[in-house]
């Protein structure tokens, strides 16, 4: 039971909690169930980019091109529909999950095979899939009136009273947390992360584990591309610029240690939450949303610091054990 209150999950459910009872205080509005399956929804793009970035810091990268990914990626599902209407939907997703998964495989290739530093990669790649937007688009924007009534309503469709989008969110969280603890592949993550030269030595490879964990943030990115697009009705160059921020932040704030090899799917999940939640009360409360570009700064370098100290308060216990192993 100590063990539960001291975790990062239930820190941020009972923050989450303390928050929703401060807005409801002044707004009760805001806790109605309607308004908090708005809110679910609007945060469902940033839990399942929170869920890719989660799995590339685990194992000591960071992927910064996850809102140009999705930007392009949704750009060229917009173009298909106007190109071709009739169009399934379930092709369309085929080729954003493709689509988003060949340009996550171009980040863990050169991060793998070139050996360059993740956040140089990224930030490369960020504004290269910028240019190739504005390159097959001719800075055009694709609006409303040009997209399919299908293409538009799939992530708005209400199945059991929640609209898919945020059906897609639960079950990529469902899939990851299933994932990460029973195969193989998810325990790889956590021990290139936590001690690359050891997982050296029990046969993992450490370059090819990072090049499927940004394969898996590149699909989900595709995925959040249709979605996001369909969902506001719009493409163009610009869309989701910044992004990225918020996403990292989700990951920190939920625990997901920038040093890589801790922290868990459901806490990212969870601060991602969070940041939905403020995003979604600033209006209520009458403060500007451009606010939520600082705070989520600001969340970042708090958390940071947080998981920093922790880290340092255990490291301090380890050595206190050993040391008294030593003097038994």
């Amino acid at each position: 039971m100590t063990r539960l209150l001291k975790s990062r999950e239930a820190l941020l459910v009972g923050v989450i909690v303390a928050l929703l009872a401060l807005i409801a205080s002044r707004f009760p509005a805001f806790i109605q169930p309607g308004n908090l399956v708005d809110v679910l929804t609007d945060t469902s793009p940033l839990i399942i980019l929170a869920l890719g970035q989660a799995v590339v810091i685990l194992t000591r990268c960071i992927d910064l091109s996850v809102a140009s990914n999705l930007a392009l990626t949704g750009m060229v599902c917009a173009m298909l529909n106007v190109a071709f209407p009739g169009l399934p939907i379930p092709v369309i997703l085929v080729v954003a999950l493709a689509l988003g998964a060949v340009l996550g495989a171009f980040n863990g290739i050169l991060v793998w095979k070139l050996s360059i530093p993740p956040i140089v990669v990224t930030l490369g790649t960020l504004t290269i899939y910028r240019g190739i937007i504005f390159v097959i688009s001719d800075g055009q924007w694709v609006n409303a009136h040009e997209m399919s009534a299908a293409f538009t309503g799939f992530p708005r469709t209400d199945i059991l009273g929640l609209p898919v989008l945020a059906w897609i969110a639960i079950l990529t969280t469902v899939a990851l947390l299933v994932m990460v603890a029973r195969t193989p592949l998810g325990r790889a993550f956590y021990a290139v992360g936590g001690n690359p030269n050891a997982a050296v030595y029990t046969g993992l490879n450490v370059g090819r584990t990072q090049f499927w964990a940004f394969v898996l943030s590149g699909t989900l990115s595709g995925l959040c591309g249709y979605l996001w697009v369909a969902r506001y009705s719009v493409a163009y160059v610009d869309i989701a610029r910044g992004f990225e921020l918020e996403v990292v932040a989700a990951c920190v704030i939920g625990g997901i240690a920038i040093a890589g090899g801790a922290g868990t799917i459901m806490g990212a999940v969870l601060g991602a939450l969070f940041l939905g939640i403020i995003k979604n009360a600033l209006p209520v409360v009458g403060i500007s949303p451009f606010w939520q570009l600082a705070i989520s700064g600001a969340a970042i370098v708090i958390a940071v610091a947080f998981n920093a100290r922790a880290g340092r308060r255990q490291g301090r216990i380890i050595l206190k054990r050993a040391e008294q192993e030593a003097q038994a």
